[in-house]
């Protein structure tokens, strides 16, 4: 397929997996947004996922190109939660052992999800790096294959199959999509599909970073990828870094996606509030932030063509205790 990938993304084993253990998720018309901006808005609505994001999609596609031999000796994978509690779960429908590495902070839903699901749950590290590095060291020493959240061809071909949908539901490209952006496999995936199925109906590209979980955008700023303090967010699904070794996503993103933008604390509040009690969806901080964007009005279609936009929608997997803050 060209690009940084090795592997087509409309390939028939991605997809099939994916089909086999993901859900089909709605596209929901959002007509007060739709009105904001003057043009049919839709929402991909991966929060009522399986897995409660879009995170199972990547996990599918990855696990169910092991060989027998990786099948027996197992999985490692490292997580603020939501690909953790994937890799969990396909895992346990695959027959796979799995380790998930989650940081000290890891919201407590995400966390029980992993433990349910049948996976080793190892909780290591104030940081997500640090979570990261062990993961790395397990791997090494148990000789069970490392699945990454963002940086592996087959994941990024998994998340890509949301564009496919997309296509499929709407019956045209849309005019831009707007994404959650962290270690870029999603947006990544996205991407490369509208990039080469739309042809000349291009679809505007735009990344949704939270203004503290930005590490991917500085990396695209500074031209190679760098390394951030990681600081609480609402957003922690879009915490950690991206990896100083990058070999995919951070060249999908930097050669792909059409435009940046940064949402606040409080506009990822309001978005996830608006989530809530007007369009009746739980979503989580990181899942919330490309909705922000548009309802808070900080981005506006100026440089996009006629047409549909679609937003997405990422996750919903929150603590009770998060959501009655921010709907109190």
């Amino acid at each position: 397929m060209g690009l940084a990938l090795r592997i087509p993304l409309n390939s028939e084993g991605v997809t099939n997996a994916v089909e086999r253990i993901a859900r089909r998720t709605p596209l929901l018309r959002a007509p007060e947004l739709s009105d904001q901006l003057g043009r049919p808005v839709w929402l991909k609505a991966e929060c009522l996922q399986v897995t409660g994001s879009f995170k199972v999609r990547g996990a599918a596609a990855r696990l169910s190109a092991l060989n027998d031999q990786e099948r027996m000796r197992g999985v490692v994978s490292c997580s603020s939660g939501n690909h953790g509690r994937a890799v969990a779960y396909v895992a346990q429908k695959l027959g796979i052992p799995a380790s998930v590495c989650v940081p000290e902070w890891v919201d407590p839903v995400k966390l029980e999800g992993i433990k349910r699901d049948g996976a080793e749950a190892v909780l290591v590290g104030s940081t997500f790096d640090e979570a990261e590095s062990h993961a790395f060291e397990l791997s090494e020493r148990t000789g069970r294959t490392y699945i990454s959240a963002y940086d592996d061809p087959w994941v990024i071909a998994g998340q890509g199959t949301i564009a496919l949908e997309i296509l499929g539901q709407l019956g045209e490209s849309p005019a831009a999509i707007l994404s959650p952006l962290s270690g870029g496999g999603l947006l990544g995936g996205i991407a490369s599909v509208f990039a080469e199925r739309t042809g000349d109906q291009r679809c505007r590209t735009v990344g949704v970073s939270a203004e503290k979980a930005a590490v991917m955008l500085a990396s695209v700023k500074a031209g190679h990828p760098v390394e951030l303090a990681e600081e609480k967010t609402l957003a922690s699904a879009l915490a950690g870094g991206i990896g100083l070794n990058n070999q995919h996503s951070f060249k999908l993103i930097k050669d792909l996606v059409h435009e940046h933008v940064t949402v606040t604390e409080k506009q990822i509040s309001d978005a996830m509030r608006y989530c809530a009690t007007a369009l009746r969806l739980v979503v989580e901080g990181g899942g919330a932030v490309a909705i922000a964007a548009v309802q808070s009005g900080i981005w506006k279609p100026t440089e996009v063509r006629d047409g549909p936009l679609v937003i997405l929608l990422s996750g919903g997997n929150v603590a009770a205790e998060t959501l009655a803050s921010v709907l109190a």
